[in-house]
């Protein structure tokens, strides 16, 4: 089980997390100990399921991430429907500057759920 495994492993999808980088430092650091077949074999077996469950903690980590920028979204969308009831002749002009905050931050908001589910 060589370099070539090891960067298959951590690399699957593209991805890898810092869990994942300390697996493939382990298996280079371990791969020149003289460990039996078996040994090897049982210890490739629990650091491959070790990556796999950090892979699926960051992923759900991840996906609730972006959930909650779609919430945040939504609430910040609650506000931003007053905007339908402004018209050019508001009186109070900060009002104006008031919703482009909110398109603003829903934009930072959508921004940043974005990216939660790209690092999936």
């Amino acid at each position: 089980m060589g370099a070539s495994y090891d960067d298959a492993s951590q690399h699957e999808a593209g991805r890898t997390t810092s869990a994942s980088d300390l697996i493939g430092r382990l298996r280079r650091v371990l791969q020149p100990e003289g460990l039996d077949c078996a040994c090897r074999e049982t210890l490739d077996g629990a650091l491959d399921r070790f990556d796999q469950l950090e892979r699926r903690r960051e992923a759900r980590r991840r996906l609730a991430d972006a959930r909650d920028h779609k919430i945040r979204i939504e609430a910040l969308l609650s506000f931003l429907r007053d905007l339908d009831t402004l018209t050019e002749a508001e009186s109070d002009r900060t009002v104006f500057d008031e919703m482009a905050l909110l398109l603003v931050e829903i934009a930072r908001s959508a921004e940043a759920g974005a990216a939660a589910l790209r690092g999936m």
